[in-house]
């Protein structure tokens, strides 16, 4: 593990901490640490974030082992550039299609966490906070689509499962303060930070389908060769 992993994942996390105050905003602010003076406030804040970041491990780890069969096989470029389409799919179609869902498993899904996440967020004890954390990391969003594919790109879980670690702490900063101070940040200071999501969703989209379209572009696109040959070669060093 080196910080090739760990910098850039830190630093996509950082760099996207306005959109998770914007998208995510309202429920570390309803966390319930009123009262619970300024040790117990710390600590309930930390424990939601600690179980963001368990999610998001998690995530990394499984991306990560799905990429290394991806990198096997040599799918890199193709799954890159659907997981693109993909966010732009998810863009548009509320757009063309309003009130109607891409499918009905998604709503569920949707439906599930929500439904979860509301018997959680108004209960202020240590395990309770853990997992209104937990159950947020499940809730979709394109920052973290996007952090998943880098997490892949590594090929391995363990490093796949660090990856997203050294992203959730990112994104910590600006979630520990929000849920500490957030009260003090103006409903439409919240609003344009959500009215960027899209924009946001859109550079994330494109920057994914320029990477699978493998044009030798250093950072943007670079030129990738996924041989059978290279990759156990790599693996075995």
């Amino acid at each position: 593990m080196d910080a090739q992993v760990m910098i850039p994942a830190f630093l996509m996390g950082l760099a996207g901490s306005l959109h998770c105050v914007g998208m995510c905003g309202p429920i570390a602010m309803s966390l319930p640490l009123s009262g619970k003076g300024t040790a117990g406030k710390v600590t309930g804040s930390l424990l939601y974030s600690l179980g963001r970041i368990t999610t998001y491990s998690v995530f990394g780890a499984v991306f990560g082992l799905v990429g290394r069969s991806i990198a096997w096989f040599g799918w890199q470029q193709k799954i890159s550039i659907l997981l693109g389409l993909a966010i732009l799919a998810f863009l548009v179609f509320p757009v063309l299609f309003p009130g109607k869902s891409i499918h009905p498993l998604i709503s569920q899904y949707m439906a599930r966490v929500r439904t979860t996440l509301a018997k959680t967020i108004f209960r202020s004890t240590p395990s309770a906070l853990f997992t209104t954390g937990l159950l947020n990391g499940l809730l979709p969003c394109g920052l973290v689509y996007m952090a998943v594919t880098g997490a892949a790109i590594t090929g391995d879980p363990l490093p796949g499962a660090v990856f997203m670690a050294m992203f959730g702490l990112g994104t910590l900063p600006a979630m520990f303060a929000t849920s500490l101070f957030g009260q003090w940040i103006k409903p439409s200071a919240r609003l344009k930070m959500r009215q960027i999501y899209p924009a946001l969703m859109v550079v994330m989209a494109m920057l994914l389908i320029l990477r699978g379209l493998n044009l030798g572009i250093p950072l943007v696109s670079p030129k990738l060769n996924s041989s059978n040959a290279e990759i156990e070669e790599c693996h075995t060093r």
